[in-house]
C-alpha cells in the first residue's frame, strides 16, 4: 500500500514528475475546453469545438444527473452562448428550456464558447471560488447531437494565479501535467457525464484494494484532520465490496482505478455514485481527527481514537456509494440501459438499488471489522423506527415511491411523510427481511443467502440491465419455490414487513419501548424560543387536534379548578406543565393569529419504538458475516 498523504507532499513532487500521456481510443470530433474565467463571479468559460458538425447542429445540456432522480434544469446556469466557423460568426437558436440549433454548414469545425455560472455546493452540479472547483460535465458540458457515441476530449486550463491546485477525476488523461491539468478523454458522452472533477489543493492520499489503485481527495479539512486513518478505513470498505462481489475472481472488476472526492463542510452530507468514482460531502467534524494534536483537552484526546457517530456515518456514506459501484451503474434497472438527459427516467426498482445498497452498506461495515455487531444493531434500529414512524408506509408502496421519486421523495415538502415511504429505508428492510428468509428457508442443508443472490443476479444479467423478473428467476433458482408472494407483498404492497419473528429467529431481542414524546403526539419541530411545527402525521394526535405544519406552539392551557397557562420553549417542557391532564389547549400562531387547539394526550403506551439488542450472539454473527 502506498500513500501521499497531504497536498505539500502532492505539490513537492509535482516538479519532478513526468507528463502523463495515453494514447487516444480513435480521433475525437467533440473537444471541450474548460476555463476558471472569473473565480469571484463563480463563472467556468466552456468552449466547446465539433471538428465535422452536421447542417444546423443541435446542442442541448441535460435536465438531470444520473443518481439523483429530480429535473434540475442545469441550463439556467448558462450564459451568453456564441458560435463560429473559421472567422465567420454564425447564428444560435435557442428551441427550447434546455436545447440549441447553430446556423452552421455540415463538416467545417465549429467552435461554440459559454459560461456557466457554479455556486452549487453539492455533488450534483458546479462549484467555482476561491478555495475550490467541482463540476458534473452535465452541468458544463453540452451534448452534440449525432455525436453522443464517440469520443470525447475534456481540457481543463489552470489558472495562473493558483499554483497549487491540482485535479482529481477517474477520467482517462491524454497529456496532463504532475497536477492533473490537461486533457482527459472519455469513450462517449455518457462516460464524460459520469466522471465529476475536483479541482484544488486539496488533501490527497492513495491505497490499494485488492490490487486495484484507489485515490481520495479530500476538500475543507482542517489541520486536525487524520488521512490516514480515513484511508485505513476506505481499504477495508472497499476491499469488503470486492470480496462481495467477485471473491477471488478479481480480473472480473468493472474499473481499473477508482477516486474518491469529498468535500468537507462546516453542514451538510450526501454522495453520489459514479462509474468510477464518486462525489461526497460530510461535515469537518465527523472527519478523523490526529490524536496528538497540542491544543486537544484530555477529555478530547479520549474521544478521538473512538470512533464517533458522525464519523460512522462517513464510513457508511463511503460503502454506500462505493457498493453502487456495482449495485446501479452497472447492474441496473432496465429502464436505465440508455439514459434520456431531456427528461425524467422512470423506474420501480430504486427499492432494489438504493434500498439493497442502504442493507449492504452498514452490513459491510461490520464485515470489514469497522463496527461490531451491536453497533450495526443500532444502527439497524434506526432505520426500522424511521419507517414505522412513517404513516406513507401505509398508503404508498416502495415500487410506488421508486415510480414516483421525481414527484415525490426528491420535491419533499412538509406532507410528505404521509404520501410516500422511502425506498432507501424500507428498501433496506425489504432486503433484510429476504436475507433472513433465504437463511432460515435454506436448501439441500446449506445455506442461502442475499449475497448468493446478489451475485447469481450480476451472472445472470452480466452486470448489467436487470428487471424484477430477473430478481424472482434467481430466487426459484437458489432456492427451489417461488418468492412472487413475498415480493408482492413487501415490494407492491403497504402491510407492515414481518420483521420482529425474522429477527427473532436469528438471535435478535426486540424490545417494544415507549415511543418519545414528540411521535406519541405525531409531530415532527424545530425548537428554539419555541417549537416550530414542522410535520403533523396523519391519524395522530397533533392531527386530530388541527396542528399544521408552519405553526408556531406558544404555550398550553390547563382548565378545571386550578385553571393555569403556560409558555412552552421546548416540547419535553409539555409534561412538566400538563401534569395529569389528559386534555388541554395548546395556543398556537398561525400567519400571526393566535388559536387554541383542544389537545387529547395519547396514552404512554399507545406509541412504541422498536429497540434491538443481541439475544443470541452466534445467531446474529452467523447472520452478519
Amino acid at each position: 500500500m502506498t500513500r501521499t498523504t497531504t497536498h505539500k507532499a502532492l505539490r513537492t513532487t509535482a516538479t519532478t514528475r513526468a507528463t502523463h500521456t495515453t494514447a487516444p481510443i480513435t480521433t475525437p470530433q467533440v473537444h471541450y475546453r474548460i476555463e476558471l474565467a472569473d473565480l469571484h463571479a463563480h463563472l467556468y468559460g466552456v468552449t466547446l469545438t465539433i471538428e465535422q458538425p452536421t447542417a444546423d447542429q443541435r446542442v442541448a445540456l441535460p435536465v438531470w444527473i444520473a443518481g439523483s432522480y429530480m429535473v434540475r434544469e442545469f441550463s439556467k446556469q448558462l450564459i451568453s452562448l456564441t458560435a463560429r466557423q473559421g472567422n465567420r460568426s454564425v447564428a444560435v437558436q435557442q428551441l427550447d428550456k434546455c436545447s440549441w440549433q447553430i446556423d452552421c454548414a455540415a463538416d467545417t469545425p465549429l467552435t461554440l464558447h459559454y459560461q456557466v455560472h457554479a455556486h452549487d455546493n453539492s455533488v450534483r452540479t458546479a462549484w467555482l471560488d476561491t478555495q475550490r472547483g467541482f463540476f458534473n460535465a452535465t452541468s458544463l458540458c453540452l451534448r452534440v447531437a449525432g455525436c453522443e457515441d464517440q469520443p470525447h476530449v475534456l481540457a481543463l486550463v489552470p489558472h495562473t494565479d493558483l499554483p497549487t491546485w491540482a485535479v482529481a477525476t477517474g477520467l482517462t488523461p491524454l497529456t496532463v501535467n504532475p497536477r492533473g491539468f490537461g486533457s482527459y478523454v472519455a469513450a462517449d458522452y455518457d462516460e464524460l457525464a459520469d466522471c465529476p472533477v475536483e479541482m484544488g489543493a486539496f488533501w490527497s492520499g492513495q491505497f490499494t484494494a485488492c490490487g486495484v489503485p484507489h485515490r481520495f481527495v479530500v476538500a475543507g479539512a482542517t489541520p486536525a484532520f487524520d488521512g490516514e486513518h480515513l484511508l485505513r478505513d476506505a481499504q477495508k470498505i472497499c476491499e469488503a465490496a470486492i470480496r462481495f462481489w467477485h471473491g477471488n475472481q478479481r480480473a472480473n472488476i468493472p474499473y481499473t482505478h477508482y477516486v474518491f472526492m469529498l468535500n468537507a463542510v462546516g453542514e451538510g452530507y450526501g454522495g453520489l455514485e459514479h462509474r468510477n468514482s464518486t462525489a461526497l460531502i460530510c461535515q469537518r467534524a465527523d472527519l478523523p481527527r490526529l490524536s496528538d494534536t497540542p491544543v486537544l483537552t484530555e477529555a478530547l484526546k479520549a474521544k478521538v481514537d473512538k470512533p464517533n457517530d458522525g464519523y460512522t456515518t462517513l464510513l457508511g456514506l463511503i460503502s454506500h456509494e462505493y457498493f453502487h459501484t456495482w449495485n446501479v451503474k452497472r447492474l441496473r434497472p432496465a429502464e436505465f440501459a440508455r439514459y434520456d438527459y431531456t427528461q425524467e427516467n422512470y423506474t420501480e426498482l430504486l427499492w432494489f438499488f438504493e434500498g439493497f445498497t442502504s442493507y449492504y452498506d452498514d452490513k459491510l461495515l461490520r464485515r470489514a471489522g469497522l463496527i461490531d455487531d451491536a453497533h450495526y444493531l443500532r444502527l439497524l434500529n434506526k432505520t426500522i423506527n424511521q419507517v414505522l414512524q412513517t404513516p406513507g408506509r401505509m398508503v404508498h408502496s416502495v415500487a410506488q415511491s421508486s415510480f414516483e421519486a421525481w414527484t415525490k421523495y426528491y420535491r419533499a415538502d412538509a406532507n410528505t411523510p404521509n404520501l410516500t415511504v422511502s425506498y432507501y429505508t424500507k428498501g433496506a428492510l425489504i432486503a433484510l427481511c429476504l436475507d433472513l428468509a433465504l437463511r432460515q428457508h435454506g436448501v439441500r442443508n446449506h445455506s442461502v443467502s442475499l449475497d448468493d443472490v446478489m451475485r447469481g443476479l450480476w451472472a445472470r444479467c452480466q452486470g448489467g440491465p436487470m428487471q424484477e423478473a430477473d430478481l424472482l428467476a434467481v430466487l426459484h433458482e437458489l432456492t427451489g419455490r417461488s418468492w412472487a408472494r413475498d415480493i408482492k407483498a413487501w415490494v407492491h404492497g403497504t402491510r407492515d414487513l414481518p420483521l420482529e419473528d425474522a429477527l427473532t429467529a436469528h438471535g435478535v431481542a426486540v424490545h417494544h419501548d415507549p415511543a418519545q414524546l414528540a411521535q406519541r403526539l405525531g409531530l415532527r419541530v424545530s425548537e428554539d424560543h419555541s417549537i416550530q411545527i414542522k410535520q403533523v402525521l396523519s391519524g395522530s394526535a397533533a392531527h386530530a387536534a388541527g396542528f399544521a405544519p408552519g405553526d408556531e406552539w406558544l404555550g398550553l392551557e390547563i382548565g378545571g379548578k386550578t385553571a393555569s397557562a403556560w409558555r412552552l420553549k421546548k416540547l419535553d417542557e409539555l409534561p412538566l406543565y400538563a401534569g395529569r391532564a389528559k386534555k388541554l389547549t395548546a395556543l398556537v400562531s398561525r400567519d400571526r393569529q393566535l388559536l387554541r387547539l383542544s389537545l387529547t394526550l395519547p396514552p404512554v403506551k399507545a406509541q412504541r419504538s422498536w429497540r434491538l439488542a443481541v439475544l443470541d450472539a452466534a445467531k446474529v454473527k452467523a447472520w452478519l458475516d
